[in-house]
């Protein structure tokens, strides 16, 4: 079908950076739709790669925080999770629903997302797709231009807003569809697969699942703790290790009322921050635990070391 004449097509494309969604927006550019990147950053994840991928485009990228509202979900997912503590439904949900707000206060057209068919197991099969677009309320108003002739056909597409021949049928986890479109298209920067999500990462993953075990309640600042040094749990208290001097650096501006954080005086080492998780330890408990930690990550401990203690 013909794109209907006389009026341009406005869509929020959601913007991960990657080349799925570098594409799906190239494929609505090349129909003379106005696309209008979106992407959201979080505790778990930056937007970097989106910022990047949207210059790139030539296109002003909208960055939306949705840090403590996406805590809440990765605490009590309504459809799941991953592999790993990933609650990738409800969270694909959560930027859909913001983005229909924006779609409906702005006038935009539909929302677009680089997603395709059966490329990841749990979220993008067509049981998960079919529902996403149930529960956002976009049912007819959710286009994914590089499996859209595989699914059914939005309001935009069956009105000849959007030339549905133009869209694409990929599907699967191979990239060959993918690297040809964008070789058609003449994309050079073509970004490597990669997550972002670290809530993705098993090893994450398992950190903050026994420390929403020990604290159902974690803030975010819990959870950045948990990703800024050797991680450990001692009679319910967090450690936090520091690897290198950046962030034995950072870990004191980390710390919040109640936290102890120990700092080597007379000899190199490491940062350590205790942080009562559940039962509330006991100062002398804090510090012993504070004080066996520096000195089992610290090289060339002097007889009489001498150990800054700062509680907060």
């Amino acid at each position: 079908m013909e794109r209907k004449k006389g009026k341009t097509a406005r869509v929020i494309l959601l913007m991960s950076g990657g080349l799925d969604s570098i594409l799906a927006a190239r494929i609505l550019m090349e129909q003379g739709i106005k696309v209008s990147p979106l992407c959201f950053k979080s505790y778990f994840f930056c937007p970097d790669a989106a910022q990047k991928a949207s210059d790139y485009l030539g296109l002003p990228l909208r960055v939306i925080d949705f840090s403590d509202d996406q805590l809440k979900i990765v605490k009590k997912p309504k459809f799941g999770r991953g592999a790993a503590i990933n609650p990738c439904i409800d969270c694909h949900l959560l930027m859909l629903l913001k983005a229909r707000e924006i779609m409906e206060k702005e006038g935009f057209d539909l929302i677009a997302t680089g997603e395709v068919l059966e490329e990841r197991p749990m979220s993008q099969n067509k049981k998960s797709l079919a529902l996403i677009e149930k529960e956002s309320g976009l049912a007819g108003k959710l286009l994914r231009p590089l499996s859209a002739k595989l699914l059914p056909a939005t309001e935009a597409e069956t009105s000849g807003l959007v030339n549905r021949e133009k869209l694409e049928a990929i599907s699967g986890r191979s990239r060959k569809r993918q690297l040809e479109l964008a070789d058609k298209l003449k994309i050079k920067e073509i970004p490597q697969p990669s997550g972002g999500c670290i809530l993705c990462e098993k090893d994450y993953g398992d950190k903050l699942a026994c420390a929403l075990k020990i604290n159902p309640d974690l803030d975010g600042n819990d959870v950045l703790a948990l990703k800024s040094g050797r991680i450990f749990f001692e009679k319910q208290a967090l450690v936090v290790v520091a690897r290198d001097k950046a962030e034995s650096e950072i870990l004191p501006a980390l710390a919040k009322a109640g936290d102890t954080v120990f700092s080597p005086g007379n000899f190199p080492g490491p940062a350590v921050l205790v942080r009562n998780l559940g039962k509330k330890l006991s100062e002398p408990d804090l510090e012993a635990i504070g004080r066996s930690y520096l000195a089992k990550y610290s090289k060339k401990t002097p007889k009489d070391p001498r150990i800054e203690i700062e509680r907060r």
